[in-house]
């Protein structure tokens, strides 16, 4: 079973109260998965990029504008991997750390924090190469919620998908594309990689 609502509707009263949404899902899933192929996980991003994104979407949405709320909420959200109670297995496209938001100094910062929560006990983070070999046919990015939600952000639209049968397919997805991740030094040395291509930009 899928749901959609139309962004302009579940923005209507700005960005701020679905980043609470938001925050709620992952306060109650003790263990997440996220796939993101060309930009930066909501969790990882840095007050800069996440201000970019939000300000991003209020132009062209043309919905009301309480960026610095939304932002604000959206870092609140990062909480969860401080307070050893979550672990999260996200997988970044390489292209995520090339897609340029904001600008060489945004994506440097963006680049650093990366590196800095690399470790941390609450999170796995792997690197999908552009060059690596897939299982699977490439797919958008999504998020699994613990065991009873997959959610897509789509141009128009959020997509929750919730039927049992689902899920399972999109863990078997998510299998596919760790299996053709990087992970430790690898990742990390694509993440440098990155790092000095917009630290010369």
């Amino acid at each position: 079973m899928a749901s959609m609502t139309p962004w302009q509707q579940r923005l209507s009263t700005g960005t701020e109260d679905i980043q609470d949404e938001v925050i709620r899902w992952y306060q109650q899933s003790r263990h997440g998965k996220g796939y993101v192929p060309d930009m930066i996980w909501g969790t990882l991003q840095t007050e800069a990029y996440a201000t970019v994104i939000l300000r991003r979407v209020v132009d062209f949405l043309d919905v009301p504008n309480d960026v610095p709320a939304g932002v604000a909420k959206r870092m609140e959200r990062q909480q969860v991997l401080y307070d050893g109670e979550h672990h999260y297995d996200v997988i970044l496209g390489e292209q995520a750390l090339y897609t340029n938001v904001g600008g060489p100094e945004v994506m440097g910062g963006q680049m650093e924090r990366i590196l800095r929560d690399f470790d941390l006990p609450s999170l796995t983070l792997g690197v999908l190469a552009t060059t690596a070999e897939l299982s699977v046919v490439p797919m958008p990015g999504f998020n699994m919620h613990g065991g009873d939600r997959v959610h897509y952000e789509l141009v128009s639209s959020g997509v929750d998908i919730t039927d049992p049968d689902e899920l399972a397919l999109h863990d078997k997805a998510f299998t596919a594309l760790s299996n053709a991740a990087s992970y430790g030094d690898t990742a990390i040395d694509l993440i440098n990689k990155a790092l000095a291509f917009w630290n010369n930009k």
